[in-house]
């Protein structure tokens, strides 16, 4: 039997078991509408409640949560409306995500919840953020990451535990360890004894914790939580079992029936009602049902008022704007007398990032040897000195885990800019730019102001690993903003543009043009709103589409054109995305001839959207064939004669050629 270890009225002691109860309650009410085709999908926690009520109940309102498939007990115990709960689970248009997502995919910034995505342990790093945004603040919050055994062996749990422990941050990390991850024993997962073990190596506190037994879990929380709040960061592992299927339709044919009588014992709710009868808290049976009779009208009416609530209606312009946040950026004017000088490329980049900072101390930047070493490009040499550790971190190698870290900061208010070392590396963070913080915001977030820059690009022979261009991999998901500027004074204004834009943006940086471009510019950077092209040519004869690099190479394809009378138009996009589609008409309607230019391989590049396009919105303008020109479908290779070959511009002016003589 179950004991606390303090004592406990019979008030504390009902109001305990009705906290437990209640989620029970609501799950078996959700279970039976999933069989009448009222929802879709469960993830039931029966039998593990009593780690979201004892963990939420001990920590303080303000403290962040960040809960998983089976955590209903947290919602219900931090107070969350019922009414919009059940909306939520139910589809309906008052849901949480107003029907855009489902179950538990959700957060309430006002509940102190950032809520779960499907991808396993992919909030952890996000934990880390909000709980470095409090340190920095010094709020005196903790945050609490909740996953499963499974979601343990992600790289998101590893990096995330790691950078934690590094950065001494105050945050909990709950393992609820129910014994498989879908199908798949723990025995077939990790080979240590114990997931706790992993906190010995990561440099965290560790605690185990009976997870059936509510009074360890509020215990053990409570002592997690002074641990976090001095910076030890906190790993427990609550050994506990899960009742039903990983979601009710996947059943447990797969579990021997020998596990299910042993856990039945060991019912949290159960446990905590045999404990009241033996201390003689509860009168009897009668006391207990009218405790039930409670509990369900503490949720029936509002689970009712959901069942009759209205499913939200499609309306295309209403969805497809709350992709964004709104962003009206505007600038004032330079004053004419503005001190100007000549700049490098990365100079550019690196004093419009020293502006921003001095004038926001919001900012703080986040990447890998950018510190005391000023970053391997030395865009950030001197920024240590002037703003600080705090504001200018190096990480551990984790791209994963610093844009995850860069999404709590954003939450909590702050404007972080993560530094990819090499843009290819961005792979490597790819699930959180993609699931989390490009949707994150159509789903239920605030805008997430997050700058990403990333040095991409080839020419400079640094061979298939260093040399990419994977802007194009972000096209086609919505929430992104991507800017790759082809001068210097772009260079500049965009990227504090960028800064400046509430909503995401990845800002690509060309290695080659870093100190090989050269321009006059003013001292200040000013700020416009991102996704208008410029003409960087005038020419009436073809038009040159591109961005980047391939703006330089335009230009010296238009000059040598130009010496036989042919004159090339040059449209600089500037931002792949939003794109600037009046600027494409106009150029297609002057010239009737189009050229697309990119760097990256030839198959699904950015160009080959536009030429779509263009094909589908102007086919009538045009007195030729859309041409690519792109780079070869293959690897980039690192001898400079073969990389020549591969790149684009080796084949520019013979493609240009065919779209003249056609």
């Amino acid at each position: 039997m179950i004991h606390p270890t303090k004592n406990i009225s019979k008030e504390q002691a009902v109001n305990l078991y009705k906290k437990l109860l209640l989620p029970r309650r609501i799950e078996e009410r959700m279970i039976n509408l999933l069989r009448q085709g009222k929802i879709s999908k469960w993830f039931s926690g029966i039998g593990q409640e009593a780690i979201s009520v004892g963990v939420t109940a001990m920590l303080k309102d303000k403290d962040y949560l960040l809960p998983m498939h089976r955590n209903l007990g947290l919602f219900t115990t931090r107070g969350v409306d019922l009414y919009r709960l059940f909306c939520q689970l139910l589809g309906k248009a008052d849901g949480f995500t107003n029907g855009r997502d489902r179950s538990f995919h959700f957060g309430s910034m006002e509940h102190r919840i950032v809520g779960m995505i499907s991808h396993l342990a992919a909030t952890m790093p996000i934990g880390d953020g909000l709980a470095l945004a409090a340190k920095m603040k010094g709020t005196d919050q903790v945050v609490c990451s909740f996953c499963g055994d499974g979601g343990t062996s992600e790289g998101d749990f590893h990096e995330a535990l790691n950078l934690a422990a590094v950065w001494e941050l105050p945050i909990i990390f709950v393992i609820e360890n129910n014994g498989y991850a879908l199908s798949t024993p723990t025995s077939e997962q990790y080979a240590c004894q114990h997931l706790l073990n992993r906190a010995i190596g990561y440099g965290l506190a560790g605690l185990k914790v009976d997870g059936n037994n509510i009074f360890n879990v509020m215990d053990e929380m409570e002592e997690a939580r002074k641990t976090a709040s001095r910076g030890q960061p906190v790993l427990i592992e609550a050994k506990t079992f899960r009742m039903r299927g990983h979601e009710e339709a996947s059943g447990t044919d797969y579990i021997p029936d020998n596990l299910f009588e042993e856990w039945e014992q060991r019912d949290p709710v159960l446990q905590l009602k045999e404990w009241m009868k033996d201390k003689e808290l509860v009168s009897g049976e009668e006391e207990f049902t009218a405790i039930t009779d409670e509990v369900d009208q503490l949720f029936e009416p509002a689970l009712q008022r959901a069942l009759a609530a209205e499913d939200p209606e499609f309306d295309e312009q209403k969805e497809t704007s709350s992709v964004y946040g709104s962003a009206e950026i505007t600038g004032s004017p330079l004053p004419s007398d503005i001190l100007k000088s000549e700049k490098r490329f990365v100079d550019a980049i690196s004093s419009s990032l020293r502006q921003a900072f001095e004038e926001d101390e919001s900012y703080l930047m986040l990447g890998q040897d950018i510190a005391e070493y000023g970053g391997v490009f030395k865009v950030t040499e001197g920024f240590v000195e002037q703003f600080g550790k705090d504001r200018i971190r190096n990480t551990p190698i984790i791209e994963s885990g610093a844009i995850g870290t860069a999404i709590g900061l954003a939450l909590e208010g702050f404007k972080p800019v993560v530094e990819m070392q090499f843009a290819d590396f961005i792979s490597c963070g790819f699930n959180q730019v993609i699931n989390n913080l490009a949707k994150s915001h159509y789903r239920w977030t605030p805008p997430l102001n997050v700058t990403i820059r990333a040095p991409h690009g080839a020419g400079v022979g640094a061979g298939p690993f260093h040399s990419q261009s994977p802007e194009g991999w972000f096209m086609q998901h919505p929430g992104l903003k991507i800017v790759v500027p082809s001068t210097v004074e772009d260079a500049q204004n965009l990227l504090y543009s960028a800064l400046k834009d509430p909503n995401p943006v990845l800002f690509f940086e060309h290695k080659k043009m870093y100190r090989s471009l050269k321009e006059e510019t003013p001292d200040r950077a000013v700020a416009e709103k991102l996704g208008k092209a410029v003409v960087r040519r005038e020419g009436t004869d073809a038009t040159v589409i591109t961005y980047g690099l391939g703006v330089q190479w335009a230009k010296g394809l238009a000059e040598k054109f130009s010496e036989n009378g042919t004159q090339i138009e040059i449209l600089d996009l500037r931002c792949l995305q939003p794109l600037d589609m009046k600027s494409i008409e106009r150029s297609v309607n002057k010239t009737n001839r189009i050229l697309l230019l990119q760097e990256p391989s030839l198959t699904m590049g950015p160009m080959s959207e536009i030429s779509a396009l263009i094909t589908e919105h102007y086919f009538e303008k045009l007195d030729a064939p859309v041409i690519r020109c792109s780079s070869l479908d293959m690897p980039i290779p690192y001898n400079k004669k073969l990389e020549q070959g591969y790149l684009a511009s080796h084949r520019l002016e013979e493609r240009m050629r065919q779209l003249l003589q056609y």
